[in-house]
């Protein structure tokens, strides 16, 4: 099996809900030659996104989203055994801190970003809801994060992503993180308004949006 036909069954065991055909396909993989970030990036990522898509069609439901996050865990895992624990973490695309911000309390739309971010191969934060400013902040640095994400359900909820712009360019680390906002009253002209650097409608679009934020196409 060639490394093309390698790469297209990791794609297929997410996009098919497979953890026996991940598991098969990362061994193949490892025994071509494939580097790990490669068979990732190039394999069970491009599966994700088909997932992601289809979600965001209706045409696929939050089980079938852990069913494949569970796929490119599987896959992963054997990709990175015998890897060091620095290593293992440069196969990570980044660190998103994501929360529902300050004075909001739903979390069904982050929860559903977050398996994606963490299927598509992020190591996610999860700060929970109604998570102050100055936590996120605090979080965001403690863990030095590259992208600071948070959803605001609510129009009179939306205030807290602008404050939390303004707290880090108060203290002078604005260039240090990437803002990504979302929520079903967060627009494209709002998180411009704001300074902020990303906005996603869905779930395709956030980890579309936050693959770029962190220099990664697609």
């Amino acid at each position: 099996m060639n490394k093309a036909e390698i790469l297209a069954n990791l794609k297929r065991a997410v996009e098919e809900l497979d953890s026996s055909l991940a598991e098969e396909a990362a061994r193949e993989a490892l025994a071509a030659g494939i580097e790990p970030m490669e068979a990732i990036q190039q394999g069970l990522s491009l599966g994700m996104t088909t997932i992601s898509d289809l979600f965001d069609e209706g045409e696929m439901f939050v089980p079938q989203i852990l069913l494949a996050a569970e796929a490119f865990e599987t896959a992963v895992s054997v990709l990175t055994a015998d890897m060091s624990e620095e290593s293992r973490n440069k196969t990570k695309l980044g660190k998103v801190i994501v929360h529902t911000v300050q004075g909001d309390i739903h979390d069904v739309g982050k929860n559903i970003v977050k398996t994606m971010l963490q299927a598509s191969g992020f190591e996610v934060i999860d700060l929970g809801r109604d998570v102050p400013v100055d936590v996120v902040i605090a979080k965001a640095k403690e863990y030095q994060v590259n992208i600071i994400g948070g959803s605001a359900l609510m129009t009179t909820t939306m205030p807290a992503q602008r404050e939390i712009v303004k707290a880090l360019e108060e203290e002078g680390i604005r260039g240090q993180f990437k803002c990504m906002f979302g929520g079903a009253p967060v627009s494209q002209e709002w998180v411009d308004s704001i300074g902020a650097d990303g906005y996603g409608e869905n779930a395709a679009e956030a980890i579309m949006k936050a693959k770029e934020l962190v220099g990664l196409k697609g």
